[in-house]
């Protein structure tokens, strides 16, 4: 195989990021990323097809089950 898949690299800070699902009302479609405090850009992470990948997404960046994400439509 030529070409290999990358990873991408993505950094959590949470004294500057929160984060956030930005879904779609017409769709239904998840998108787990992170919100700047400074700016209010948001920054898409991972597409969440399943509640395993919202999961996968709190274990990989240390995100608490308990911690309920904002959501933004």
């Amino acid at each position: 195989m030529f070409f290999k898949r990358r990873q991408p690299h993505s950094t959590y800070d949470p004294a500057a990021q929160r984060p956030a699902l930005r879904c779609s009302i017409c769709t239904g479609e998840q998108v787990a990323g992170f919100v700047d405090n400074a700016t209010g850009h948001f920054a898409e992470v991972q597409l969440i097809r399943s509640p395993g990948d919202l999961e996968a997404f709190r274990r990989r960046y240390g995100i608490p089950p308990d911690y309920v994400l904002e959501k933004i439509y």
